[in-house]
């Protein structure tokens, strides 16, 4: 390396040597070492430097690859989840649908159970009350007969003036009375 310097400093010119040029005059010694450095420089690069570049290079090139890869499956697996995850609600939204439909149903049908059962005890209530009404009319009826027959002896006994014993009395009424059409007798 010494060497090196020591031939770079016996192919400079001194300021005063130089013929006159600029900047921009070509020189042909500074021009041939200048080539010559650059050369040494990119064989030692090319030898050392270049290839771990190259290397680093296409080592980032493999794992921005590899993420760019790797980006695209998880994407591609999102969108399957999302996908899914649609289909889970839709699902479940028809469940919902479905659900509140058999609710109203089963509402529609209690409703209608309970209006029937209002009616089956409405008509048990009519009937209790018809028989009821029948049975006291009977009663009435029957009280009516006891008292007309109780009248009719009481008036039979002025009118004949005499006095018959009342359990005969009754039995004879009794008897005109069953004689007489159940038509008459309501009429």
């Amino acid at each position: 390396m010494n060497a090196f310097f020591a031939l770079l400093q016996a192919t400079q010119v001194a300021p005063e040597e130089s013929h006159g040029g600029g900047l921009l005059t070509p020189a042909g010694g500074l021009m041939f070492w200048t080539l010559v450095t650059f050369i040494v420089l990119f064989i030692i690069l090319g030898k050392f430097v270049f290839p771990k570049i190259t290397a680093t290079v296409e080592e980032r090139e493999r794992k921005l690859e590899e993420a760019t890869q790797a980006a695209k499956r998880d994407r591609e697996e999102a969108a399957t989840l999302l996908a899914d995850q649609k289909r889970q609600i839709e699902a479940a939204r028809i469940d919902a649908q479905k659900i509140i439909v058999e609710g109203r149903q089963a509402g529609e049908k209690v409703r209608a159970q309970m209006i029937e059962e209002t009616h089956h005890q409405q008509q048990q209530m009519l009937e209790r009350a018809r028989s009821e009404i029948a049975r006291e009319k009977e009663q009435a009826i029957a009280e009516l007969r006891r008292e007309a027959i109780e009248l009719a002896i009481a008036g039979a006994g002025k009118v004949i003036e005499r006095n018959l014993d009342d359990q005969a009395n009754r039995k004879i009424v009794e008897s005109f009375l069953a004689s007489i059409p159940a038509e008459t007798k309501r009429g």
